[in-house]
């Protein structure tokens, strides 16, 4: 069983919060993408993956996440990141995808403006 855990709320009208808590890494990074992907299919306006509660991230995380934001752009939805403690944040700067993602501070930050998308 991984050791991440995910708690789904809505944020707002058309906005879903995934709060993560635990590890993301390549033991859960696909229990993760398929449970985004589940999220998707209701076709919200934003999705936001709220990073606070993570522990630890690899590669294999930071890949679902990166596939995460490609189907955002394809689908029309948007998608942003709260940010996570300094060690997670360290794996966005080091592997020079921070600016990648819509980075926010608090899931309450996410607006999604009617005809704006990701």
């Amino acid at each position: 069983m991984p050791d991440l855990t995910l708690t789904r709320e809505a944020q707002g009208p058309g906005i879903v919060c995934v709060a993560l808590h635990g590890e993301l890494d390549l033991s859960s990074a696909y229990w993760f993408d398929a449970e985004l992907r589940r999220i998707e299919e209701t076709r919200p306006q934003g999705v936001i993956v709220d990073l606070r509660e993570l522990r630890f991230m690899d590669s294999a995380g930071l890949s679902r996440l990166l596939a995460a934001h490609q189907r955002a752009r394809r689908g029309g939805w948007r998608l942003a990141l709260v940010r996570g403690p300094e060690a997670i944040q360290r794996m966005f700067r080091v592997t020079a995808t921070e600016e990648r993602f819509l980075t926010i501070s608090e899931p309450e930050e996410l607006q999604v403006p009617a005809g704006e998308y990701a």
